[in-house]
């Protein structure tokens, strides 16, 4: 059976290298003003190193001059109310705390739930101090993108303020709460699974089935955690990951069916909040949602209408899998 999921090379553009190295010249940035600043009184034994956040691939960027106005499309949400919980509780670490006996009692969505908490404030529980002080050197930079970094960091700081290093919201930690929530019944973290190299059942029959069933779910949370396994790690495997898979395009395609499926993409959802808190990739309107975000600033005009004909494949169409 040939390896799922291997990422294959890749050709990336200029427009794409750039952001990249924007966002790695600001991480430089951040490194060197630490370095001139006083430790915190724990001293370096006490501060850890953020873990790695598993984050959607960043969108190519493209100038598009004025693109095609999101599709408005009425479709059930789909959302459970522990996912519109987790989208507006201002304080997550309260939410933990009142989902641990159902956690314990392995309800599937509560573990979903918590896994995500985790995810969204891993950054910030892993150094609190550290994050407030990197938070202060973006708006010093006065980036162009600066005032929606730094709401969204806010947003994370703001949520997540009750966590600190001892919690351990390692990678480890929120691996092993999606492997708990995939293992009691939960398709988003099932899908999350695949999107993360490592099926529940690593076998083809398994792997198609599974996209079958997130398509049929219309379920927004489960689009949106199976999308990074649609994109580039698909590429020439369209035969077990079906039509709409295998480029960047079709990673973005998934987060935008999600977005008209219920997922909450708005300029303060968790998605948005993600990409720009963590991955840097922001957009220049704080007031853009993640459709118009990707439109206005993540794809090609082409490629838009592409994405919109494949968008409509997702949630309508028949035969995407093949």
């Amino acid at each position: 059976m040939p390896r799922l999921l291997a990422r294959p090379s890749l050709s990336v553009s200029g427009k794409t290298l750039l952001l990249l190295a924007m966002v790695a010249l600001l991480a430089l940035l951040l490194l060197w003003k630490r370095s001139w600043e006083p430790m915190s009184p724990t001293g370096a034994a006490g501060r850890q190193q953020a873990p790695p956040l598993d984050l959607p691939s960043s969108p190519p960027v493209a100038d598009i001059g004025s693109s095609s106005p999101p599709m408005a499309i009425a479709l059930p949400s789909g959302a459970s109310t522990l996912i519109h919980e987790f989208e507006t509780a201002p304080d997550l670490y309260a939410l933990a705390q009142r989902l641990a006996a159902r956690e314990r009692a392995g309800d599937p969505e509560a573990l979903w739930i918590v896994s995500r908490i985790y995810d969204y404030c891993a950054a910030f529980a892993a150094d609190p101090a550290g994050y407030s002080r990197d938070t202060r050197t973006i708006e010093e930079l006065r980036l162009a993108t600066g005032a929606s970094m730094l709401a969204a960091r806010e947003r994370v700081g703001q949520r997540c303020a009750r966590f600190v290093p001892g919690d351990n919201l390692s990678l480890q930690r929120i691996d092993d709460k999606r492997q708990q929530a995939a293992d009691a019944g939960n398709l988003a973290a099932e899908a999350s699974l695949l999107a993360l190299g490592r099926p529940l059942i690593d076998s083809e029959e398994y792997i198609r089935r599974l996209i079958e069933r997130v398509l049929e779910s219309r379920d927004p949370e489960a689009y949106v955690a199976i999308s990074p396994a649609m994109g580039l790690p698909a590429s020439g495997q369209e035969a077990y990951f079906g039509d709409v898979s295998g480029t960047q395009l079709t990673e973005l395609t998934w987060l935008v069916a999600a977005c008209r499926l219920g997922q909450d993409c708005g300029p303060d959802g968790s998605l948005m909040t993600t990409y720009c808190a963590a991955g840097g990739v922001c957009s220049k309107d704080d007031s853009q949602d993640f459709e118009a975000f990707v439109l206005d600033a993540g794809v090609s005009r082409q490629s838009a209408e592409d994405l919109n004909v494949m968008v409509d494949d997702l949630l309508y169409g028949t035969g995407v899998m093949k």
